[in-house]
């Protein structure tokens, strides 16, 4: 293939992933904006609740995105068998994750008070935990069944399915949130009810395509799914738990640069959430692209084409940095206008908080490409099945260095939130220079190992 046609065909099975990507974000932006509207209390306490719940959906996910990889290199060798069998395996890992790990969401409010929070919000928090938690099941088969397909290169099912998910979430909200269409009005009880509906609504619905569709229906996915595989269950496993504690490690860090600008003050805090929801939307776009270079390096792996891999590392490289630049410029050129949404027009700390949230915009212009850099190693390595070392270089970059040059250059050196911005950066830029010397390494290997 051509450099063009690499292009052309990370465009096509990325496209629809960061489409994806975004839908889902946007389900987590629609259930904070409603909340906001019934009670600050219930918003408070929701996001205590999900910043909890994704933490430990997200450590989870590494099951699934280990699946993706290993069912991308089978189907470029026509391994049918393997597909079925790691795939099964992926779904096995995440239903035992989610037991696991259910009695923290059912018992979440000792351990929130233990962290400090308040007891008020963490009695509520728990309260929505103990019915969303439950949603940890199907969440996590939706990303297995997700990984599957998209190895597989059907993305466009994966996106039209996650848009589905976006209204109907909407609608269940609007009806349970608020007591519309005929249903008792539950408040914060009724958000997470909606959560669990609208993830086992889109697993059922992932689930039939896999049965009927037809690049899919031969696999037999579900045939049998209660015998026990040893081999691929280890297999998964060893692939799948550093991918999950590298995921673990990058959340973490985030969630600890808002506890450090929390000591410097609320407005600073105010600014940082904004701020910190611009950027996760447009790192929406280098995740997806970072699972399409997941996808095409696995299959480079399959077809043994460690050309076609350095080749296609290009083509999403060069994507990756063409939305890095246009994110540039937004956040350079027009911050007030990407922040003024999220703010009250008459409140009186309207204006320095956007003063503030515009000083972290420009650091993120240099925060996107160490970023999107990392992730982008990442997305080949795990394609490459090297999980492991970017697990270690991860725990290094962000809490060896990252977390320590917030605290220091944010509250020591009295730099504020751009401190605290700039030791993010920092922990992403030595990430980003490890992971990309690991992938010009692993793949220097594969070519002298194959003569």
């Amino acid at each position: 293939m051509t450099f063009t046609q690499h292009l052309r065909a990370v465009l096509v099975l990325g496209l629809p992933l960061v489409g994806s990507h975004l839908a889902q974000f946007a389900v987590q932006m629609v259930d904070t904006i409603m909340l906001g509207w019934y009670d600050t209390t219930a918003l408070a306490a929701s996001v205590l609740a999900t910043s909890f719940f994704f933490v430990v959906f997200i450590m989870g996910a590494g099951f699934s995105f280990a699946v993706m990889p290993m069912v991308a290199e089978a189907a470029a060798s026509d391994n049918s068998t393997r597909i079925r069998r790691v795939t099964r395996m992926g779904l096995w890992l995440s239903v035992l994750y989610a037991l696991l790990f259910l009695p923290l969401m059912v018992w979440s409010d000792p351990l929130l008070r233990s962290l400090g929070q308040d007891p008020e919000l963490s009695a509520l928090a728990q309260e929505y935990l103990r019915i969303a938690g439950f949603g940890l099941f199907p969440a996590l088969l939706v990303m297995v069944i997700k990984s599957y397909l998209a190895a597989l290169e059907r993305t466009g099912v994966v996106l039209w399915v996650t848009i589905m998910a976006v209204f109907l979430n909407v609608l269940v909200n609007y009806a349970l949130i608020f007591g519309n269409l005929g249903m008792p009005e539950l408040g914060l009880r009724g958000a997470a009810i909606a959560s669990v509906i609208s993830q086992a609504v889109t697993l059922g619905v992932l689930s039939l395509y896999v049965v009927r569709g037809p690049a899919t229906r031969e696999h037999v996915l579900f045939q049998r799914i209660w015998r026990p595989d040893p081999e691929a269950f280890r297999e998964v496993f060893r692939l799948g738990w550093p991918i999950g504690l590298t995921n673990l490690a990058e959340s973490g860090m985030f969630s600890a640069s808002a506890l450090i600008i929390g000591l410097i003050g609320t407005l600073p805090l105010a600014a940082h959430g904004i701020a910190l929801q611009i950027t996760a939307a447009t790192f929406m776009i280098h995740v997806g692209l970072s699972q399409a270079a997941t996808v095409r390096a696995g299959r480079a792996m399959g077809r043994k084409d460690w050309s076609g891999l350095a080749v296609g590392a290009q083509a999403v490289v060069l994507l990756s940095f063409g939305a890095v630049v246009l994110a540039t410029i937004a956040f350079l050129a027009v911050p007030d206008l990407l922040m003024t949404g999220f703010l009250d027009p008459e409140s009186a700390d309207r204006d320095a908080v956007l003063a503030i949230g515009a000083s972290l915009l420009a650091v993120a212009a240099l925060f996107q490409l160490v970023d999107a850099g990392q992730v982008m190693a990442l997305g080949l390595l795990r394609g490459m099945q090297d999980t492991r070392w970017p697990m270690y270089a991860a725990a290094i970059s962000y809490w060896g260095l990252g977390i320590p040059a917030s605290y220091v250059l944010g509250v020591m050196l009295g730099f504020g939130g751009v401190g605290v911005w700039l030791g993010l950066v920092i922990g992403l830029l030595f990430a980003s220079a490890a992971l990309w010397w690991r992938y010009v390494h692993r793949l220097r290997e594969l070519r002298e190992a194959a003569g």
